[in-house]
């Protein structure tokens, strides 16, 4: 194999490159790969968890918008399946394989994509089975938030209505090159499926609009979003409370009057 030509990381991509093994190892053993699984790791880099991977697995499918990259993962792994496209522009259904064997996720993110990516996978939860994920340590706090937080809000309410979601360890800025200016953590999405799919975009949009205006009453915040014409006279869920004060049924069951009201139609 030639000699790897020296790369550096790009900011527009959000490219912080992992360099301990150990924490890798950390990583791969969450996501606990066997063969045969339809592993997709979203943003290789250089390959470092690729490489880890490629101890647990036969096969393996990496999406890499770096197009400089490209040739040298190739050349370093040559069984492996590589998309060299934006990960946001792609449909899941492109990555399904013909074992029907449900898409697990695994990857050092971008950190400024993070919210868009955890979004894509809800959109089509019923093709994941799980991913695990390096984010920042801020955003893991919000994503694995209970009821009553501080860090309670749009992330953990729509996650956790979905799924199981586990901080699973703290990451210090001194494993990354470039070194961030934050810590990392690695979460543990475990998909449930339990939104009913004729009202999952109706929930998520209902949850946005919510904390919209985080410190206005629900009443306030939902009369200046989409749903500004919707009457919530008869609803069972206090208007004057704020968002953080609804847990996640009680945002069900607004979505389900909302819903019932012929919202859209």
């Amino acid at each position: 194999m030639k000699n790897m030509k020296k790369i550096d990381p790009l900011k527009r991509f959000g490219q912080n490159y992992l360099i301990d093994k150990n924490i890798i190892r950390k990583l791969v053993d969450e996501l606990n790969p066997i063969p045969g699984d339809n592993i997709i790791e979203i943003g290789p880099g250089r390959g470092s968890i690729t490489e880890e991977l490629f101890t647990r697995v036969d096969n393996l499918t990496a999406v890499e918008i770096d197009k400089r990259i490209h040739e040298e993962l190739s050349e370093k792994f040559p069984n492996l399946s590589l998309i060299n496209k934006d990960f946001l522009k792609i449909s899941l259904e492109e990555l399904k394989q013909s074992n029907g064997q449900p898409l697990r996720f695994v990857g050092n993110i971008p950190f400024n994509i993070t919210s868009p990516i955890v979004f894509k996978l809800i959109n089509g939860m019923n093709m994941v089975q799980d991913a695990v994920f390096i984010v920042q340590h801020e955003v893991a706090k919000r994503m694995t938030a209970p009821y009553g937080s501080k860090d309670y809000g749009i992330l953990s309410v729509v996650l956790n209505s979905c799924a199981d979601v586990r901080l699973c360890f703290k990451i210090s800025p001194q494993v990354f090159r470039p070194i961030p200016k934050v810590w990392s953590a690695v979460v543990h999405i475990k998909f449930k499926n339990e939104i009913d799919d004729s009202i999952q975009d109706l929930f998520i949009n209902v949850v946005k609009a919510s904390f919209g205006n985080r410190r206005k009453t629900l009443k306030n915040s939902l009369s200046n979003s989409i749903f500004s014409n919707c009457n919530l006279e008869n609803c069972s869920i206090d208007m004057s409370k704020r968002a953080e004060e609804l847990t996640i049924d009680d945002f069900f069951n607004l979505t389900k009057f909302i819903s019932a009201g012929n919202y859209g139609k």
